[in-house]
């Protein structure tokens, strides 16, 4: 969250950036609950210090009836006091549940507009195959493969489900062992991760209390089911002090993934794009605020260097500010192309959240031994998700008759160099 301080001295500049989101939030009832906090904070400590020097009075009256008379009025103060912590109480509940609502700030750098139409792309990598036919969507190769069943998927579960089969569901097991193995390699400790959450952790992360809608909840243990591995990343180290000499701190995990797709309805409702449960690779980076610049541009070049490796066309987008994401300061989205639909596929969205969700989870470090306390910057980015890895591999690597060439890379993985259709 933003902190109350930074909301009251730069005011206008959380108002220009709430409608460069075209978002609203209640900064106006939220400084006036902040100047009533202090008002009220004030008269409490002025009563208290009158108190303690009322006291100190008392005990040196020797006058009992005049001591009788400072001790009631003292009871007096006593309750008004009680009266103030309470109204206090009260004032710092709806201050602190009003500014969980209030979403980032947004970089300079931020190209504004309202909505994706507005994003930029920086930069474009390699050139789309030519293919001398038409190439098929994943949808129609994955039948051709026996690889991909959305009857029993949606039989078993309902709409936006599927089943991935044999050599395509192999195919998602070995992009997810490349992704880790290649992360690690490049100074990231795997974790594993829980996929259910508490509530705290949710808000810690900022999905809630924006995105309630859009997650899944066991009702009965009142678990969240994990939206995305930033979420736990997140709160690895909530209410905690990190020692010094542990950032920057580089963590990646594999989770699956669970949304309610709310905001997507009529989307992508053909083939495996969009799905309320998928897979995912999530880079994570705990830093020193003065690194953060430097980590997102190198969690756009781990991602970035995926596609590379597998060959596949992709570019760098960055987000405008209509676009960006709730905790984020500024977005990157790495797509891949896919040919069979004809279209970009966004695989990684590369964020810088500064010290936005560390203020919510509470979280500090402590630069030296000696040194006072401050709040990390925190990043994330996927590495990659899936299933759209899945299908630009498919799409881009597909042959006439519906077979698909593995990258090189994922050879070792697979332990074949072509899926190949289904009875042949």
């Amino acid at each position: 969250m933003l902190s109350i301080q930074f909301i009251r001295e730069n005011t206008d500049r959380v108002k220009r950036d709430l409608g460069l989101r075209n978002a609203g939030a209640p900064i106006d009832r939220i400084l006036l609950l902040d100047e009533k906090r202090r008002e009220l904070l004030q008269e409490v400590e002025t009563l208290r210090a009158e108190r303690n020097t009322a006291s100190k009075a008392i005990g040196a009256t020797k006058d009992s009836a005049e001591r009788n008379a400072r001790i009631a009025t003292m009871r007096e103060v006593g309750d008004r006091i009680d009266d103030l912590d309470g109204r206090l109480k009260f004032v710092d509940s709806e201050l602190t549940a009003l500014l969980l609502e209030v979403p980032n700030i947004i970089d300079p750098s931020v190209p504004p507009g309202p909505d994706e139409a507005s994003n930029v792309v920086i930069e474009t990598s390699g050139s789309p195959r030519t293919f001398s036919f038409q190439p098929r969507p994943h949808w129609e190769l994955g039948e051709i493969l026996d690889g991909i069943d959305f009857e029993r998927g949606t039989k078993m579960s309902g709409s936006r489900f599927y089943l991935l089969k044999g050599q395509i569901a192999r195919l998602q097991r070995a992009l997810i062992q490349f992704f880790l193995d290649e992360h690690s390699r490049n100074g990231f400790m795997e974790c594993y991760l829980p996929d259910m959450l508490n509530e705290a952790s949710l808000v810690a992360s900022g999905q809630l209390p924006k995105f309630y809608d859009n997650l899944y909840r066991d009702a009965e243990e009142d678990f969240f089911f994990t939206p995305t591995a930033e979420v736990p990343f997140v709160n690895y180290y909530r209410d905690e002090i990190i020692p010094p000499g542990a950032l920057p701190l580089r963590l990646v995990a594999h989770t699956p993934c669970f949304r309610r797709e709310k905001m997507s309805a009529g989307r992508d409702v053909r083939g495996i794009k969009r799905g309320h449960q998928f897979e995912k690779v999530e880079m994570f980076v705990y830093c020193e605020p003065g690194q953060s610049e430097a980590e997102l541009e190198n969690l756009v070049r781990r991602a970035r260097s995926l596609p590379e490796k597998l060959g596949i066309p992709h570019r760098v987008v960055q987000l405008c500010s209509g676009d960006i994401g709730f905790n984020s300061t500024k977005t990157y989205d790495i797509e891949l192309w896919a040919p069979g639909q004809g279209e970009w596929l966004e695989v990684s969205s590369a964020s810088n959240c500064l010290d936005f969700q560390a203020r919510r989870a509470n979280i500090r470090y402590r630069p030296a031994a000696d040194a006072s306390t401050r709040h990390p910057h925190m990043l994330n980015a996927s590495g990659l998700a899936l299933p759209r890895s899945v299908i630009a591999v498919m799409e881009n690597y597909q042959e006439e008759d519906g077979s698909i060439t593995v990258p090189a890379v994922l050879r070792p993985y697979m332990g074949v160099e072509r899926i190949e259709p289904r009875g042949a």
